[in-house]
């Protein structure tokens, strides 16, 4: 029980932590957008971040997904860990090494369909032979609660990245996206290279035929779940743009950046508390996890409506400069909701993963873009790119459905407070909504909006005083160096 307690407080203090660093990294990014925007063209600006998102969709075939497998890898494989990691890191750099030689053999039809010179275009292959190593050793350190290293890596990357990507935009002068690519991929990959060797003097195990099964199993039907994602994440843009206009795309990006800077928080969370729930599901404590949960969902909720109540004043200060993009406050709320959906689904996920039944996930995941697919071919041309956010909120209630149906009925699993989950989130989609009606842009709207959304959040801080007094006094004493 102590034990339960002392992950249970590490967890807490990984919450924490993991979001005030998330956002000291969120903000290092915002405040250095002028920089790169003003050192590079708008043509060059875009090839910089499109090279960006063919590293994100090469990753998934080089790493073979295989990270999924490392949270229940770390429960049945508690005393070869390091065994493991070590193993893991050898299958999916054999496969970035694959697919290098095969990006050398074919670098110019590479070169000419990604659009970019060779050297770049075989240096992404060669760069996935390694940098995933980074994100195994950070997975590692999450699963062992060691969360301040987890930060520091984060941290590193961040500023090496900023401080590289500035000095080489000045070198390559005639062609600064080169310079910010390299600025990019260079810091990470060293740090790939070190931990590289670090797992294998650890570990020293390359290949172990019991592991690479393992890791594959989950792996590899995670793999149309992830690009299925990709494209949940860029598919309403591509559309915007081809049904509309660059400029809708441009306001719909605007206001979807700014919804999905509650990742940031929900993402925390969900870091710190995976490793805790991990072991907990392990151990048989299933109904310990449904009084935390039901806390967690409680705290996802008031950050949504935190975001949905100050969308339009942080939107006029982020463009303050040009009101035209103001009018993308009404693509806030659905998309908050839709990120909302996300944290709760991804609670089923998390026992899928568990229960090393992946399959199910990429199902759910594919029918979700398909039917995100189908609704903006159909909507977008008829109520313009606002229709879009919508269709996201939709998709992502489809999958929260889906991926419920799959735990309750098809594992058979019985973990959350199911209806509280999805009663949450009924109330708070209308609540969302309703608020949408006081964005007229009004002084008296706004006064409205703001005094409505004081009496619920006080009405909403008495309900749930006990629990706020307890998190309040616990940071407190975290703060003041008490063990609590």
């Amino acid at each position: 029980m102590s034990d339960d307690k002392s992950k249970g407080s590490l967890a807490v203090r990984s919450s924490i932590w993991y979001t005030i660093a998330n956002v000291s990294l969120r903000a290092v990014s915002i405040i250095t957008t002028p920089i790169y925007t003003g050192m590079l063209t708008n043509a060059e600006y875009g090839k910089a971040n499109t090279y960006n998102s063919w590293i994100d969709v090469f990753n998934v075939f080089a790493c073979l997904c295989v990270v999924y497998s490392i949270g229940r890898a770390k429960l049945d494989f508690k005393d070869k860990f390091d065994e493991y990691m070590s193993a893991l890191q050898g299958l999916s750099s054999s496969c970035g090494f694959i697919l290098l030689i095969l990006a050398f053999i074919f670098r110019q039809s590479l070169s000419a369909w990604i659009h970019y010179e060779v050297p770049l275009a075989v240096g992404l292959f060669a760069y996935l032979c390694v940098s995933p190593s980074v994100e195994y050793m950070m997975q590692k350190c999450r699963y062992e609660y060691r969360y301040k290293e987890n930060i520091l890596i984060s941290a590193v990357t961040c500023v090496g990245q900023v401080a590289l990507s500035i000095t080489l935009m000045l070198v390559f002068n005639d062609n600064r996206y080169i310079g910010k690519i390299l600025g990019v991929i260079i810091p990470t990959a060293v740090m790939g290279i070190v931990f590289y060797i670090t797992f294998i003097v650890r570990g020293k195990v390359f290949y172990k035929k019991e592991y690479w099964i393992y890791a594959l199993k989950i792996g590899l039907p995670m793999i149309p779940h992830a690009l299925a994602l990709i494209l949940l994440a860029q598919m309403d843009r591509i559309m915007i743009k081809d049904i509309c206009s660059d400029a809708d795309a441009g306001l719909y990006t605007f206001g979807y950046s700014f919804a999905t800077l509650l990742m940031i928080f929900t993402n925390a969370i969900g870091q710190a508390w995976l490793p805790w729930f991990n072991e907990t599901l392990y151990n048989g404590g299933a109904d310990r996890i449904r009084q935390v949960q039901k806390k967690l969902v409680k705290l996802g909720t008031f950050l949504s409506m935190v975001f949905i109540v100050v969308a339009p004043e942080a939107l006029m200060l982020l463009a303050i400069s040009n009101s035209t993009y103001w009018v993308a406050k009404y693509v806030v709320p659905p998309i908050v909701l839709g990120t909302l959906a996300q944290y709760f689904y991804t609670n089923y996920v998390n026992v899928e993963i568990f229960c090393k039944k992946t399959p199910i996930i990429a199902i759910g995941s594919c029918a979700a873009a398909l039917i995100n697919y189908i609704l903006n071919i159909t909507l977008i041309p008829i109520y313009g790119y606002i229709a879009a956010a919508y269709t996201t909120l939709a998709s992502y209630l489809i999958l929260m459905i889906m991926h419920f149906v799959m735990v309750r009925f098809v594992l058979k699993q019985k973990v959350y407070d199911d209806l509280y989950m999805f009663a949450s989130m009924a109330v708070y989609t209308a609540i969302g909504c309703m608020f949408l009606f006081l964005y007229e842009g009004t002084l008296r709207m706004t006064m409205i909006r703001y005094g409505v959304a004081i009496v619920f959040g006080a009405v909403l801080a008495f309900i749930n005083r006990s629990d706020i007094i307890t998190l309040i006094t616990y940071v407190k004493k975290r703060i003041s160096g008490i063990k609590a």
